[in-house]
């Protein structure tokens, strides 16, 4: 898959807002403090695309990168530990509700999860929400370089166990900062797409 030019276009803070332009749509999710922007980043080749906050939360909107100016990079809200209002939460809640009811769009769905921890119950509600939309699913286990060698093995089989028990999508270890994980992830996109 090419990945340059790959270029922030906008941010829909509503379905009014969505890009509906046909071309094929890699959607990324995760909790707030996942590092999510800094997977995408990794993934382009960049170091700022996504924004990358100090603190979780950073992304409020739903995201669009135009990739190879043939594929949309979409960062969707963080979920779980962002401290913000009660208000906003249900905003977020809503847009994510707006976008995953027209999930035809989606292509593959990329998940970032924490490598280091077992899934919450909001990693496995997200689990649900790309399951249900019937496209390929991706779990990237970020975080990996702070990993043991002894606590890898261990980790991904938990992971596979809360989030993809029957073999519905593929765990792949992952490192924003030293790039683990990031040829096959990639090479994990680019096929279907």
């Amino acid at each position: 898959m090419k990945t340059e030019p790959a270029l922030f276009v906008k941010s829909a803070g509503g379905k009014e807002g969505f890009v509906r332009d046909g071309r094929p749509m890699v959607v990324f999710a995760g909790k707030s403090n996942v590092g999510k922007s800094s997977v995408i980043n990794c993934l382009l080749g960049r170091k700022n695309l996504a924004r990358v906050g100090a603190s979780p939360g950073k992304t409020t909107n739903v995201n669009y990168f135009l990739v190879g100016d043939a594929v949309w990079f979409v960062d969707l809200p963080g979920y779980g530990y962002a401290r913000v209002s009660q208000a906003e939460r249900e905003r977020w809640g809503r847009l994510m509700e707006d976008f995953f009811a027209e999930s035809e769009r989606i292509r593959v769905g990329v998940h970032v999860v924490d490598g280091r921890h077992r899934p919450t119950a909001l990693d496995e509600q997200m689990s649900g929400l790309f399951k249900s939309c019937g496209c390929p699913y991706l779990i990237a286990a970020n975080k990996w370089d702070k990993l043991k060698r002894s606590e890898r093995e261990p980790n991904l089989a938990l992971i596979r166990q809360c989030l993809v028990p029957d073999g519905s999508g593929e765990v792949f270890p992952f490192s924003a900062e030293d790039r683990t994980g990031r040829e096959a992830l990639l090479g994990a996109i680019s096929a279907q797409v």
